[in-house]
């Protein structure tokens, strides 16, 4: 699994073109978000289709667990090979601020 830092992050999305995937629940992301489309993590088999394979997808939530969850199962079961994961969520981001 590919994970990348909130620095790293900061600095890719001020020159890339990256989707932003947020997993965490909608109270969690109208209470605080980075501009990322939201799927919950209980849904993102089922909204699998919505998620480009064509461009490098950032997965995250609060800490980083959720995210690498949703990385597992979408690689395992329909084989992307695009998904990286924020360390340390948007805790570590909002660290970084």
């Amino acid at each position: 699994m590919t994970h990348i830092s909130p620095q790293d992050l900061k600095v890719l999305l001020s020159k890339d073109k990256v989707f932003l995937l947020d997993v965490r629940e909608k109270n969690e992301h109208t209470d605080y978000n980075i501009g990322g489309t939201l799927i919950p993590l209980n849904e993102i088999l089922q909204r699998s289709a919505q998620i480009p394979t064509n461009q490098p997808v950032i997965v995250y939530c609060k800490k980083g667990i959720r995210s690498q969850i949703a990385i597992q199962r979408l690689e395992e079961k329909f084989g992307f090979t695009n998904l990286i994961n924020l360390s340390g969520g948007m805790d570590a981001w909002k660290q970084q601020l």
